[in-house]
């Protein structure tokens, strides 16, 4: 499919300023969408300097009013996940819903031929179909947040950064004249994690949006050694912050939701060899019906590690799940973050993690799940 017509979708940063400039300068017939999420105080600068990008380049500026849509996939999901004691990627679920969802469907009503964002990632075409690749600089790869798009998604996507590494663009972003002189800082803020809560605001904003309620925080064999004042404020693998004194370090290593109790234990506690995930995605098509070697990262900033995806069973909703036996223990598996799934530098998709044993639709599928002792890669 030959795409001349490119929607860029403009945060107002240097990033998609950039993408935006090597689209032009590639040819393209390049319009900006810059889509207001969040109100915030620095939304509306956002708004401006997107608008400035497009002046400059001399490109169309349309404004896409998504808040509504926002609260709705990636707030209100956020805050579910916390009353239910698992800590949430609201960025995957963004991508996922908003941006490559919403976003790229209004960039196809106006007339473009795909959405170029700019994302550190890059997209092969094959006879085989579309390849979700890391993106060149290692350090800012994005891939890991981007798992959910499919082979549909992926014929309307560019992603022109994927690859350069960040200071190239900087270095573009200032030798065209885009910053610092023209509305764009000489260099971009780091993403958050969270973008709609700063690290100012997280305690106001959950106090705001959850019913806190104080339970127990105890050890292993069930003794309380002290209150917990919300599950909300906790995560697997938190040491800080607990507001007990003990003679050795204590790590949380599970919340019950369902008692509303806080579970803690020792650091080697932490670590499990096998993970459970659900909401699988895979990128090139349907899910594998043998077990497979991959690697797999189990957050953003974690190491892969070498692993066995086995093919997925049903639980009794129908959801698929599957389990991914690792070689080497993991620490800190947390339910409710992304599992992704690689081989070599291809995504090839991922899941949530869960937190608790799912039952099969099918007797004993699951019982075929072993740990290798060895690990064929």
């Amino acid at each position: 499919m030959t795409k001349k017509r490119v929607a860029v979708a403009l945060s107002g940063g240097v990033d998609s300023s950039v993408a935006a400039l090597l689209l032009k300068e590639a040819g393209y017939e390049v319009m900006g969408l810059h889509a207001r999420l969040w109100e915030s105080p620095s939304s509306e600068q956002q708004r401006q300097q997107a608008e400035s990008i497009c002046r400059i380049l001399n490109i169309p500026f349309h404004m896409i009013e998504l808040q509504k849509e926002f609260n709705l996939q990636v707030v209100d999901y956020f805050c579910q996940e916390y009353q239910q004691g698992r800590t949430p990627n609201p960025c995957v679920a963004c991508n996922q819903h908003v941006k490559f969802g919403l976003l790229l469907d209004k960039a196809l009503s106006l007339g473009a031929d795909c959405l170029a964002t700019g994302h550190y990632a890059q997209i092969e075409h094959s006879v085989n179909g579309y390849h979700l690749l890391k993106g060149a600089d290692a350090s800012k790869d994005q891939s890991y947040f981007l798992y959910t798009l499919n082979q549909e998604k992926l014929r309307y996507v560019l992603f022109p950064l994927g690859g350069y590494t960040k200071v190239e663009v900087k270095q573009i972003a200032v030798g065209s004249g885009l910053v610092p002189d023209r509305g764009l800082p000489v260099t971009a803020k780091p993403s958050q994690d969270i973008c709609f809560i700063s690290q100012k605001n997280y305690h106001a904003f959950i106090s705001q949006r959850f019913t806190n309620m104080p339970g127990d925080i105890i050890d292993t064999q069930g003794k309380i050694l002290g209150r917990h004042q919300g599950i909300a404020y906790y995560t697997i693998g938190q040491r800080h912050g607990l507001g007990l004194s003990s003679g050795k370090p204590l790590y949380v290593i599970k919340i019950e939701p369902g008692l509303n109790r806080i579970v803690l234990g020792e650091e080697k506690e932490l670590y499990s060899q096998k993970i459970t995930a659900r909401k699988l995605r895979w990128v090139p098509g349907e899910l594998p019906s043998e077990p497979i070697a991959i690697t797999a990262r189990i957050r953003y900033k974690s190491r892969e590690a070498e692993a066995i995806l086995y093919p997925p069973c049903y639980c009794e909703q129908g959801e698929a799940i599957s389990d991914i036996c690792f070689s080497q223990p993991q620490r800190a598996s947390t339910p409710g973050q992304a599992i992704v799934f690689y081989k070599g530098d291809e995504v090839l998709g991922g899941g949530t993690i869960e937190n608790k044993r799912l039952k099969c639709k099918r007797q004993k599928c699951r019982a075929k799940v072993k740990t290798f002792l060895s690990f064929d890669f």
